[in-house]
């Protein structure tokens, strides 16, 4: 009997250092996840920055256009932003969330609308865990936002014309002849910016 309980003892200590290390490491995968996380919640807000950064200059040439008596419907298709500030934008706020922009925000195309991909670096690491090298491991990810147009425009509209836009059921109405720029909504009512599915 005392024979079986010695052979017992180290029996349970085995078991309990598999579960300790089973434990530990189920931490580290959670710190990791934590950091991806991190690392999503950056990359998504910065992309919407620059798409937004973006959005804001589309109601800026807008109205410059108008100025200048030139198509300005052309604006309202959302391919004419240059993103001069797009990447300044993502930058401030891949900072906010402890991160960092890798290279700029990249002007690209989701299906048909202009948008813009950034890709973003944890400033902080995984940290210590069982699993070596996690301590200088740092988590990285992407996203990708999109500046869709907004407003309906008939087939019959020329740019010298009063226009009545339909914007998802808000209407807005638009004299080039008698402009004055509080006839102009927020931009968010002209252009949607939502991140790519």
């Amino acid at each position: 009997m005392h024979s079986d309980k010695g052979q017992t003892l180290p029996i349970y200590i085995w078991l309990t250092g598999i579960l300790l290390f089973a434990a530990f490491a189920f931490f580290a995968f959670a710190q990791a996840a934590s950091a991806r996380n991190g690392a999503q919640s950056a990359a998504d807000a910065a992309a919407l920055a620059a798409a937004q950064d973006a959005r804001d200059e589309l109601l800026d040439g807008l109205v410059e256009a108008m100025g200048q008596d030139e198509d300005w419907l052309d604006w309202l298709d959302g391919d004419l932003a240059q993103g001069a500030g797009a990447t300044a934008a993502a930058q401030q706020l891949a900072a906010e969330n402890d991160a960092t922009l890798q290279g700029g925000a990249v002007p690209t195309e989701v299906n048909g609308y202009p948008g813009y991909e950034v890709a973003v670096r944890t400033n902080y690491t995984v940290g210590e865990s069982v699993i070596p090298g996690t301590e200088g491991m740092h988590a990285n990810a992407h996203a990708t936002a999109v500046i869709q147009p907004r407003c309906d425009i008939g087939p019959d509209v020329g740019p010298e014309k009063a226009v009545e836009l339909d914007c998802d059921g808000e209407i807005v109405d638009i004299d080039p002849e008698n402009f004055e720029l509080d006839d102009l909504p927020d931009a968010s009512v002209l252009f949607s910016v939502h991140l790519a599915e």
